[in-house]
């Protein structure tokens, strides 16, 4: 005769039925596929760079831009991992290529410092925030994908989730963005460019955990 404790473990049971695990490459393929439809968008409607398209890029656009897709696809990574917890698994490999990336707003907030300092005029426009804007807006896409994948599983800490979530979808956006940016300048750059991933990754921190909420 079954007692107590065997009738409240048959109910628990019940209703249970297999699920697909969660494939880590599997998420990484979402957020790679959101990353190559905002490039395509921004390419089909925006154009490529003069220079990009003649094959002889100049350097600075370049190295920033490959900066940021390495940022994007770490942070995706170690975003898509969270949402299989795990005990006493350190996820802090992102954080270096955050500090590599770093260098850029640093680099901007330097020379920016130089120029007042030196009584010379700043050749920055509030116009130019139109890559903060173009990045943010494509980079929701990927923010979307994230999302998705997140809800399919269960972060342990939203808010850090949430904070990778932005970063992720806003060095994405600014990947993209930057096919088509034909702005050259460090100060450009390094504040508006830098501007849009540390917004995206604010953004993310506050809205995501409650989006991805059980």
């Amino acid at each position: 005769m079954q007692n107590t404790s065997d009738f409240f473990l048959d109910d628990l049971v019940r209703d249970l039925s297999p699920v697909t695990p969660l494939r880590q490459r599997t998420g990484m393929a979402l957020a790679l596929s959101a990353l190559a439809l905002g490039t395509i968008l921004v390419l089909s409607v925006l154009n490529i760079r003069a220079d990009f398209a003649a094959g002889q890029p100049k350097p600075l656009p370049l190295i920033a831009a490959g900066v940021f897709l390495v940022l994007a696809l770490a942070s995706a990574w170690t975003a898509i991992d969270m949402a299989r917890p795990a005990v006493g698994t350190r996820r802090e490999g992102w954080g270096w290529t955050a500090l590599m990336a770093g260098v850029l707003p640093a680099s901007a907030l330097g020379l920016l410092a130089l120029q007042w300092s030196a009584g010379q005029a700043v050749a920055l426009t509030w116009g130019e925030g139109e890559c903060l804007l173009l990045g943010s807006m494509v980079g929701l896409l990927t923010a979307a994908a994230l999302i998705v994948w997140l809800r399919r599983g269960a972060p342990s800490s939203p808010q850090r989730a949430g904070l990778l979530t932005g970063v992720a979808s806003g060095a994405a956006g600014i990947f993209a963005v930057s096919m088509w940016c034909p702005h050259d300048s460090v100060l450009h750059i390094g504040l508006w460019h830098g501007a849009t991933v540390i917004g995206m990754g604010l953004a993310g921190r506050l809205i995501v955990p409650k989006l991805i909420a059980w």
